[in-house]
């Protein structure tokens, strides 16, 4: 049984904890990835960029590679296109 001081020791440590934010809903709006669909199976070239933001409406596009190091800040207007080894878009979400 754990002893009301305890309890009491832990309470405010309770109040700096963080919930996950959740992910944008992916239905366009947001960062529009439902509108940049299209691009999944496709090789990833800098010459997509402004056509897909222009289309999505994103304020932002990061491009993550397998092994890139990207911060953990959750922003629902930047479009994040992950891609494989090869270059080709596997997914596509806000944040």
């Amino acid at each position: 049984m754990i002893r009301p001081a305890v309890l009491l020791a832990l309470l405010p440590l309770a109040a700096c904890m963080t919930t996950p934010k959740a992910e944008g809903p992916s239905d366009g709006s947001g960062c529009g990835d439902a509108k940049a669909a299209d691009l999944i199976g496709k090789r990833w070239t800098e010459a997509l960029r402004a056509p897909t933001q222009k289309r999505t409406g994103a304020r932002d596009l990061r491009v993550i590679a397998p092994g890139d190091a990207v911060t953990m800040d959750y922003r629902p207007d930047r479009l994040n296109i992950e891609t494989d080894a090869e270059g080709k878009v596997v997914r596509l979400k806000c944040g």
